[in-house]
């Protein structure tokens, strides 16, 4: 469900960002082709705004439209920006599914639970995880902040046997595809001792 809304949403961006595209393109292009007399000498002699569009932008009913197409345009670009901020994480994650009911478990649980498990590694400074995708079948990305003299083997060797199939347990589901990211904290400069 996360997954097609994610997909309709970047199906949706290339498709507007196309069309949109597409539109500046033929207008700058027509704008040059008038501007070097391609379209016609008189085109590209006369006034930007001829006497008829002049007539046309005195009209009465002008400005409202101008006002409606802003309120349209600012809805629209509004919205988009909205859908760019959501996250594909998963709000509630469903561990059974029967005629007498669901069984769900709200996806901060099952992701503080991994943090914790994760974070008390040796070497382990911080760790952060998010469960996406979907609540029936969820992907994990886990981002680790290691100290420097972290054996990175070993807690990549702990993440995969012990944190992540704890978190497959949990949820019952037979694999959990994931995502792990390591990196390194900044060793700590040592301060300089004065002799004296």
């Amino acid at each position: 469900m996360a997954r097609d809304r994610c997909r309709r949403s970047a199906r949706g961006n290339r498709l507007g960002l196309v069309i949109v595209g597409t539109v500046l393109l033929a207008a700058g292009l027509a704008a040059l082709a008038a501007g070097q007399g391609l379209l016609g000498g008189e085109l590209a002699a006369s006034p930007l705004l001829g006497d008829r569009v002049n007539e046309v932008l005195a009209q009465q009913w002008v400005p409202y439209v101008a006002v409606a197409v802003a309120f349209v345009s600012g809805f629209l670009a509004l919205r988009w920006l909205m859908v760019q901020g959501m996250n594909d994480t998963v709000g509630r994650l469903f561990l059974e599914h029967d005629d007498a009911g669901n069984v769900e478990m709200s996806e901060n649980v099952a992701r503080g639970a991994l943090e914790q498990e994760v974070a008390d590694y040796p070497g382990v400074r911080r760790a952060r995880a998010r469960l996406t995708e979907s609540s029936d079948s969820p992907h994990l990305r886990l981002a680790l902040t290691l100290e420097d003299d972290a054996d990175v083997a070993g807690v990549w060797k702990r993440v995969r046997s012990e944190a992540i199939a704890n978190l497959r347990g949990a949820l019952q589901l037979e694999r959990v595809p994931a995502v792990i990211r390591m990196s390194m904290t900044a060793p700590a400069k040592n301060p300089r001792r004065s002799l004296a």
